[in-house]
């Protein structure tokens, strides 16, 4: 499994478990490496019946880290990461995206993002779909043509390139919808759900292939899931979220074990792998009855 792009940040909690409210010497850290993202007392309420979707949710997450927002449906997961991405608007709070704006991030193209649904176009081959976003900013023809071919060998899908979405796998969409998010480079990778449609082998493979990938980008990632094991399989930190209104209630480092020369399989049946797992199930239980954490 790759690792490398994080090796820095998971060897600051390497062999712990920590929780969100021991958490404050990491965030520290990852503030003074400049974050990828930083979200400051972000409340979000929806006018429609008064709903409060989000409250006082603070988070840092540096540079190349992977972290997983996990949680009950409806605690605002999905709202959270779409505020990050400035498709929605936070009723308090602040929200910077490598020291800027969501706005100016999104204007810059400093993230990508990929959904549940692929939402790749039909009528498009493969390499045109992963070339809009340059093509949409107006990327010369010739850098499109040698950033999408190498987007493709990296996951391994340059025999595809002429192919349509239709001609393809349920996972080799998705890959290619990943590939695309990186297309303009984006020094963070927002995704939600985005294996949540797949059969479990699968989803196994695609985030072996997603570790891979971002790992060769070095880009941060925030990834929303509702799968335990996926979160901890991926990440290096998961962030454990109360049922609505969506507030962080711990979050646990999962840095122990991702630092090993091991093959996915090892990784997901070592102790390790495990305890972290039990860690996120009791916090996510813990959460759901208001102890104390």
């Amino acid at each position: 499994m790759t690792v490398d792009r994080r090796q820095a940040v998971a060897t600051a909690g390497q062999g712990r478990l920590s929780s969100g409210r021991e958490g404050g010497s990491d965030d520290a850290a990852i503030a003074a490496s400049k974050a990828a993202v930083e979200l400051v007392g972000v409340h979000k309420v929806y006018p429609a019946g008064s709903v409060t979707a989000l409250t006082d949710v603070s988070l840092t997450v540096g540079p190349g880290e992977f972290v997983s927002l996990i949680g009950p449906s409806g605690c605002g997961k999905s709202t959270l990461l779409r505020i990050v991405a400035d498709l929605e608007q936070p009723t308090g709070g602040t929200v910077t995206v490598h020291g800027k704006t969501a706005r100016r991030a999104r204007l810059d193209q400093d993230y990508g993002i990929a959904f549940q649904q692929s939402g790749l176009l039909d009528w498009r081959t493969v390499q045109a779909n992963v070339e809009l976003p340059l093509e949409l900013h107006k990327v010369p023809k010739s850098e499109r043509h040698a950033r999408s071919a190498e987007l493709l060998e990296m996951a391994g899908l340059t025999e595809f390139a002429k192919r349509y979405p239709a001609e393809l796998s349920g996972g080799m969409q998705q890959r290619v919808a990943i590939v695309r998010a990186l297309a303009p480079k984006p020094s963070l990778l927002l995704m939600d759900e985005p294996f949540g449609a797949l059969d479990e082998m699968t989803r196994e493979r695609m985030q072996g292939e997603l570790l891979r990938i971002a790992g060769e980008t070095e880009a941060a990632v925030v990834f929303v899931t509702h799968s335990i094991p996926e979160a901890v399989f991926l990440s290096d930190r998961v962030v454990v979220m109360s049922p609505r209104p969506g507030r962080i209630t711990e979050i646990v480092s999962t840095g122990g074990w991702q630092n090993r020369d091991a093959a996915d399989d090892e990784v997901r049946s070592s102790p390790e792998f495990f305890a972290a797992v039990a860690a996120v199930r009791e916090a996510l239980r813990n959460g759901h009855t208001g102890r104390d954490l």
